[in-house]
């Protein structure tokens, strides 16, 4: 695993735990409400997280295009898949997405070079 990788999986897991732990309700039913967002339903879990990483690429939150990238990824999302919402964020968002569409690719390349180092 690349190091920015191990990096943000440990802080996102780290500072969730954190935040949870102050066991303030309404953040709590928030992050609960987020991940029930993404749970299958009349759309797959997958189709979620592609319109997740979309919009999050217009609304340009690096992290959350991180974490997208990387469950979407997870759940079996190919690179050609990953591109075409990455040209449907850019089609919405303009010119201004490109450097978070950069980034966006930086992290496929490493997930795709960690799934073949690994011999999937």
């Amino acid at each position: 695993m690349s190091e920015r990788l191990r990096q943000f999986r440990e802080y996102r897991e780290k500072m969730n735990e954190r935040i949870l732990a102050a066991k303030n309700v309404p953040i709590n039913r928030f992050f609960t409400l987020d991940t029930k967002a993404y749970e299958d339903g009349a759309l797959d879990a997958r189709t979620k997280e592609i319109g997740g990483l979309t919009a999050s690429m217009v609304l340009r939150c690096d992290d959350c295009i991180a974490y997208h990238v990387i469950r979407c990824k997870e759940l079996g999302c190919t690179s050609a898949q990953l591109f075409e919402a990455f040209n449907v964020a850019l089609v919405v968002g303009g010119s201004i997405v490109i450097p978070h569409l950069r980034r966006a690719v930086e992290l496929l390349d490493e997930l795709d070079w960690e799934a073949g180092s690994q011999g999937a």
